[in-house]
């Protein structure tokens, strides 16, 4: 499918599940998009930092996308504290081999995606902290009950496409202006998706107003 589609493609991404967790595959599949010649982007949570490390130093990797998980989301599907707490620091290297090998010139594109909810918008500030002058990017997100299916085999999908529904209506996506009221406390430049209005750059008011008056 790669090969066939490659003279209508400029890159080919791959994301998850976890990308990283299959290292031999992954670098096979990159060296193989490489050679035809298109681009490579990886979308991770950030866990495997030793596979990032080794894609980069075989320049078999173009962009890289961090998914910055949190407590609320879960790491990887578990709520062990061990994983938790490995999770965070593995999280962390991986944002710094890419933040210095995108100051190098080893890296294409590095940024690091929250995925914000009302539920965990209270982690942001010191994932933000956390990571410094990385380019951040707050994605809209958008409650999903993709586990009700295998759960409950005996629903149907018109009950599936309901109960989704509901719970989509209990549970809004912040609107732009509510990530920007978010985004404001932050005080730095950073990026906004969302459904309705695709990517922004925003800017803080008091880090706009800093600017006009230097």
């Amino acid at each position: 499918m790669i090969r066939s589609s490659s003279p209508f493609i400029s890159a080919v991404v791959f994301s998850g599940g976890e990308p990283t967790m299959q290292r031999e595959g992954l670098s096979a599949l990159a060296q193989f998009v490489k050679k035809l010649p298109l681009a490579v982007g990886i979308q991770t949570n950030g866990f495997f930092p030793d596979v990032l490390e080794t894609l980069i130093s075989q320049n078999l990797v173009d962009k890289i996308a961090i998914d910055y998980k949190t407590t609320w989301e879960g790491y990887t599907g578990s709520t062990d504290p061990v994983v938790k707490e490995n999770y965070e620091k593995n999280v962390l290297k991986s944002i710094d081999i890419c933040k210095k090998s995108f100051e190098n010139k080893k890296l294409g594109e590095f940024e690091v995606v929250f995925t914000i909810f009302y539920e965990n918008q209270e982690y942001l500030q010191e994932i933000s902290e956390k990571i410094g002058d990385v380019p951040l990017v707050l994605q809209q997100g958008e409650h999903k009950v993709a586990i009700a299916k295998p759960l409950l085999p005996e629903m149907t999908q018109g009950e599936y496409i309901c109960k989704k529904r509901i719970q989509q209506e209990e549970h809004p996506p912040l609107t732009l202006n509510e990530i920007r009221e978010i985004a404001d406390k932050l005080e730095k430049k950073i990026r906004i998706r969302t459904r309705e209005i695709g990517e922004i750059s925003y800017e803080s008011h008091r880090r706009r107003r800093a600017s006009r008056k230097r």
